[in-house]
C-alpha cells in the first residue's frame, strides 16, 4: 500500500500561517482526488478540503476563505495553505489519496498543527 507523508505542521500564533505538504511514497496513477482531514482531541475526524484530478475543490465551511488546497497529480502531492489560523484549527491533520489504482483510500499518519499564543 502506498505511504503518504505529511510535513509542515507546528506551533503558530493566532492569525499566523502554515503550509502543509503531503507526498506519496511512489507515483500513483489514476488519481481521483487528494485532500486533508483533521481531528482535534475529543472530536471526530472531519473533512478540511479536497481537490479532484480536474482541479475542483471543496472546503469545510469553517475554513473557507482562509485555507487553500492545491495539488500536483504528476508528483502525487497535495498542499494546504492555511492563513489566519485560529485556536480551533488545532488538530492533527491527515492527508488522503483516492485512486482507481488503489484498493482503498490511502491515509497519512498525520501532522500536528497547534494554534496558540
Amino acid at each position: 500500500q502506498v505511504q503518504l507523508v505529511e510535513s509542515g505542521g507546528g506551533l503558530v500564533q493566532p492569525g499566523g500561517s502554515l503550509r502543509l505538504s503531503c507526498a506519496a511514497s511512489e507515483r500513483i496513477s489514476s488519481i481521483v482526488a487528494m485532500g486533508w482531514y483533521r481531528q482535534a482531541p475529543g472530536n471526530e475526524r472531519e473533512l478540511v478540503a479536497t481537490i479532484t484530478s480536474r482541479g475542483s475543490t471543496n472546503y469545510a465551511d469553517s475554513v473557507k476563505g482562509r485555507f487553500t488546497i492545491s495539488g500536483d497529480n504528476g508528483k502525487s502531492t497535495v498542499y494546504l495553505q492555511m492563513n489566519d489560523l485560529k485556536p480551533e484549527d488545532t488538530a492533527v491533520y491527515y492527508c488522503i489519496l483516492d485512486s482507481t489504482s488503489l484498493r482503498r483510500r490511502a491515509w497519512g499518519r498525520g501532522t500536528q498543527v497547534t494554534v496558540s499564543s
